[in-house]
């Protein structure tokens, strides 16, 4: 790799980084708006237009908080817990096509489903051990009650990808977009892939610790659960990576699900490296791929409202109920799905008319 490439790549890394990172400010000030309009209250609105600046104010405070150790703390798991849950989040972003040029995306690789899902996964690492490493019995209980409920949910995020991957046929997140921008939203590619996208949503919401399956931090039961004993910047770290985990599961259902850059304006798809390569004008993708981008913004975008909708209008689960929705709910319908899907890719690769032949 020469040194033009590897200053583009970190080119790249500042700006994804610094546009997820604003994000998360955005989405905070949001949340309380829109919830508030939920609950017919007025929310943040003292400084900046509509309280906008309220997010940037409480940043300030947070840094000003004087920084508690509590004692009888397990002090080098105490103080990597709020990195573990922010650095994977981060890193997951790497992979995720958010427009259709090579400018619009980290790196680009055959695996990056599998690898983006492996770090998302990451998080319950960071919860238990902050929960345990934090000597309170209500951060144990909050790092026990998230890694239990993150398992159980896992399964059924992965099985119903099973199931989209039968359709696709790739692990690969660009080419999967490149798909639907040819055939069609995966959504609506075969019957039961809307199964299939609500099963991911549902497990999302349970992986990122939101309401209603908010059991980890239960204020009215747990203090604030597992980060019950962290202050100051380290519980910014941990608020902070649920916003940026919120944005990883909305942006992968994006992707996965609806067409991700895919949408008006946006006239190429796969052969834009062939086009690049031959040497075409490069002035001719910018409009494209920024277009493109605002497409995946957007929708994603609309996946975050939908966060902040449930949190307003559900109220949370009793733990059996949670554990019981996973497993004799979600992994059974999610099972079904992938044996549905299998008939379907059967009865559309010719299968059953060539008598089982291969």
């Amino acid at each position: 790799m020469d040194l033009l490439s590897i200053f583009w790549m970190v080119v790249k890394v500042i700006v994804i980084f610094a546009g997820v990172m604003t994000m998360v400010p955005i989405l905070i000030w949001l949340e309380r708006k829109v919830v508030a309009d939920f609950q017919v209250r007025i929310g943040p609105n003292r400084l900046g237009p509509f309280g906008s600046m309220q997010p940037l104010a409480d940043a300030v405070k947070l840094m000003m908080k004087e920084d508690i150790t509590p004692a009888g703390v397990d002090k080098a798991l105490y103080f990597m817990a709020p990195l573990l849950a922010m650095v994977p989040a981060l890193l997951a972003c790497a992979v995720i096509p958010f427009g259709p040029t090579p400018w619009a995306r980290i790196t680009d690789l055959n695996h990056s489903l599998l690898f983006s899902l492996a770090l998302s996964s990451l998080g319950v690492y960071a919860i238990a051990l902050g929960g345990w490493a934090s000597n309170n019995k209500y951060s144990l209980m909050g790092g026990l009650r998230s890694a239990s409920q993150m398992i159980s949910y896992e399964l059924g995020m992965g099985l119903s990808i099973i199931a989209l991957l039968m359709v696709t046929g790739s692990l690969n997140l660009r080419e999967i977009v490149d798909q639907q921008h040819l055939y069609g939203w995966n959504v609506l590619r075969a019957p039961t892939m809307f199964i299939a996208f609500l099963i991911y949503f549902i497990c999302g919401i349970a992986e990122t610790n939101r309401a209603p399956f908010d059991l980890a931090e239960a204020e009215t039961e747990l203090v604030a659960g597992f980060h019950t004993e962290y202050s100051s910047f380290k519980f910014a770290m941990f608020f902070m990576a649920e916003y940026v985990n919120m944005v990883i599961i909305s942006a992968l259902a994006t992707t996965l699900f609806f067409g991700g850059w895919s949408g008006p304006g946006v006239s190429f798809g796969a052969d834009v490296l062939q086009s690049l390569a031959r040497g075409q004008n490069i002035e001719t993708f910018i409009v494209p791929t920024l277009l493109g981008v605002f497409w995946f913004v957007l929708k994603t975008f609309i996946f975050l409202f939908i966060y902040m909708w449930l949190r307003a209008s559900l109220p949370r689960f009793r733990y059996d109920q949670l554990m019981n929705f996973g497993w004799k709910r979600l992994v059974p319908i999610s099972l079904a799905n992938i044996f549905v899907m299998g008939m379907f890719v059967a009865w559309r690769s010719g299968w059953f008319s060539n008598g089982g032949a291969s």
